[in-house]
């Protein structure tokens, strides 16, 4: 499985680098190192009454992609990065110093995805492109095993539907956020 992955990240290497690419890629996965980005979101969200509720449903998804992702999964699985295998590529970024599976980038950036169309809000398609460029921008800095990326896609994608359920429950029953 191993070799597939590196083959596929190689062949991002051999055929898609450029400049362009080089200088643009780094700074899109910087804006989400954190989830700079989507709690930035979560709080416009939250401060604009009318969308409370959206914020707060991303907030929620952040905050079980934080748990679930980089407190539980990360130290538990401990996979090693690509870029610690295959030592010939050139990083444009510093190294991550934690583990590699699942992508904490693309968790974060499904969960909030998801949170977003689960609480009805128009936005989930803008940031269903930011999101799907923020995962591949973890391949094509070679930080990412091409499986990490779809094991955060899926992790967010479901905490995201998961804070969705748990806000309609919590606010069927009161008057909202």
């Amino acid at each position: 499985m191993q070799a597939a992955e590196l083959a596929i990240l190689d062949w991002i290497q051999a055929h898609l680098r450029c400049g362009f690419l080089d200088a643009v890629l780094p700074i899109i996965s910087w804006t989400c190192n954190h989830g700079e980005l989507w709690i930035l979101l979560a709080l416009c969200l939250v401060a604009v009454k009318r969308y409370r509720r959206q914020g707060w449903t991303v907030a929620l998804a952040l905050v079980l992609d934080l748990v679930c992702c980089n407190m539980i999964l990360k130290p538990l699985v401990g996979r090693i990065r690509p870029f610690a295998v295959n030592t010939a590529v050139e990083l444009l970024t510093a190294p991550p110093l934690d583990a590699s599976f699942p992508s904490g980038h693309t968790a974060v950036s499904f969960a909030a995805v998801f949170a977003l169309k689960g609480a009805g809000s128009p936005l989930w398609k803008p940031a269903l492109a930011v999101a799907v460029v923020i995962a591949f921008s973890r391949l094509y800095l070679y930080v990412h095993w091409p499986s990490d990326i779809l094991g955060g896609a899926l992790l967010g994608a479901f905490l995201g539907w998961a804070a969705g359920e748990i806000v309609k429950r919590r606010t069927a029953n009161q008057d909202g956020f």
